[in-house]
C-alpha cells in the first residue's frame, strides 16, 4: 500500500536519489547520541532511498526504517536483504508498527512534509517508542524564515502549505514550516537539548532568496 502518493510518484521517476548521507544528521549523530559508546536501536523516519543506512550499519547499530513510500521500501528490500524485515513502507504519523523501542529515533527532513496534526501525532508515537532516556535528532526541518514560506497555499493550519506553483517543492504535497515559538510547543513532551536554525543567503542573485532549516536535538522526559 503506498502512503504518500507524492512522495511515491518522485521515488518512481528518480527524482530525488540520494546516495550519500547527510552530513548534519552524521555530525549531530555522533555528537550527542551514545553511537559510538554502545550498539544502539536506531529508527529512522522517511529513510527514502537509504542515504543514511550505511552509517549506521557501519556503527553497529540495530537500524529500522519507515517510509510512505512502497516503491523506495521496496528497492531498500532488495539492496539490503539483512535487515528486510526491518524496511516498512506505512504512514509513520498514524502508526510505528514495530513492538521494539528505540535508543534514537532520526528523521532529516521528512516529518516536516506533513500538516501539523499529523506532525503532534507522530511526535506522540516517537515519544512512546523511545526508551527513558532516549532521543530524538531532526534535521533540516523548514523554518519559517525560508524564503518559499510565503509561497504555496496554505493548508489547514499557518504553518503548513502546499501547491507550490515552482522551485523544490512543487508536486510533493505538504510542506510545514516552524518557528521557535512552534516548534517549542511541538516538542513540549521533550526536552530540547539543541536546537540550531541553520540560514544560508544568496549572495549572487539580486533575489533575496535566503534558505532557513532547523536542526534540533530532543531527549524524552
Amino acid at each position: 500500500m503506498t502512503f504518500s502518493k507524492e512522495w511515491n510518484s518522485v521515488y518512481e521517476k528518480n527524482l530525488q536519489r540520494n546516495n550519500w548521507p547527510f552530513s548534519d544528521l552524521i555530525s549531530y549523530t555522533i555528537k550527542y547520541s551514545k553511537i559510538n559508546k554502545k550498539k544502539i536501536r536506531v529508527l529512522e523516519l522517511g529513510c527514502g532511498t537509504g542515504p543514511n543506512i550505511p552509517f549506521f550499519i557501519s556503527n553497529n547499530s540495530e537500524y529500522f526504517g519507515l517510509d510512505g513510500s512502497t516503491s523506495v521500501i521496496n528497492q531498500l528490500k532488495k539492496k539490503y536483504p539483512k535487515i528486510k524485515n526491518n524496511l516498512v513502507a506505512c504512514d509513520f504519523t498514524h502508526e510505528i508498527p514495530f513492538r521494539k523501542t528505540f535508543d534514537l529515533v532520526v528523521d532529516r527532513s521528512s516529518l516536516t512534509h506533513n500538516s501539523t496534526f499529523d506532525i503532534k501525532n507522530c511526535l506522540e508515537l516517537i515519544h512512546q517508542k523511545l526508551n527513558s532516556d532516549g532521543k530524538f535528532i531532526g534535521i533540516d526541518w523548514f523554518s519559517t524564515n525560508h524564503f518559499e514560506y510565503k509561497n504555496g497555499k496554505k493548508v489547514n493550519d499557518p504553518f503548513t502549505k502546499n501547491k507550490f506553483k515552482t522551485g523544490q517543492f512543487k508536486k510533493i504535497g505538504n510542506v510545514h514550516f516552524s518557528n521557535k515559538q512552534h516548534l517549542e510547543k511541538l516538542l513540549n513532551h521533550f526536552k530540547i537539548e539543541i536546537l540550531n536554525e541553520k540560514i544560508i543567503k544568496n549572495k549572487i542573485s539580486s533575489i533575496e532568496k535566503n534558505i532557513a532549516l532547523w536542526n534540533f536535538v530532543a531527549k524524552k522526559k
